[in-house]
């Protein structure tokens, strides 16, 4: 299957789940073998949880994690912007958030960690940018976390973007910590800790 047809499927498949999950309040139907809204419910990330109306901050999420699964399989590229000319790792990033929130990012890992805030690895939630060491130096990768640990990234020469699990030792040795952005935090946002 072509990348760009495997892309579009992800994104369509991913599209239908989250349009097809009831809302983590919907009441059970009699007879259905749901549980109702009382009982404890596992909680549900963005991305397989459908943005409540008017909830701006969920939807953008959603459209921000959409936006990446689009890009699974594009080519690796030093350096690269586009998915038409292949992208790196910061390139994924600063695409992403550019078409999906309209935000400028730098080209550059190390320069987009300073954005932001902070976020401790046991509370990240879909969107936010995890950094990682792999090229001996600090925040030298970066990846946008989908939640259930993983994240999306574009990892090196001749691979695609592709989505892995945080939890294998090779990311848990090399990671390096978490940001999340606000609208207001692009390229013209200062460094917050």
């Amino acid at each position: 299957m072509s990348r760009l047809r495997y892309a579009g499927t992800v994104l369509l498949l991913t599209a239908a789940l989250a349009s097809a999950a009831p809302p983590a309040d919907a009441p059970e139907q009699a007879g259905s073998g749901q549980t109702s809204a009382t009982e404890a419910r596992p909680e549900r990330s963005a991305i397989d949880r459908p943005a409540a109306a008017g909830d701006k901050a969920d939807i953008k999420t959603q459209e921000l994690v959409l936006q990446a699964l689009a890009l699974v399989g594009v080519t690796y590229k030093w350096g690269g912007k586009s998915p038409e000319s292949g992208l790196d790792c910061s390139g994924l990033v600063r695409y992403v958030f550019g078409q999906s929130l309209q935000m400028a990012l730098p080209h550059n890992a190390l320069a987009i960690s300073k954005l932001g805030e902070t976020v401790e690895k046991e509370k990240l939630k879909p969107g936010d940018l995890v950094f990682f060491n792999t090229l001996k130096r600090k925040f030298s990768h970066v990846g946008i976390y989908l939640g259930d640990d993983r994240f999306i990234h574009a990892p090196t020469a001749g691979a695609g973007v592709e989505i892995v699990n945080m939890k294998d030792q090779y990311w848990q040795k090399r990671f390096d910590g978490a940001r999340r952005l606000q609208k207001d935090a692009g390229a013209a946002g200062t460094a917050q800790k």
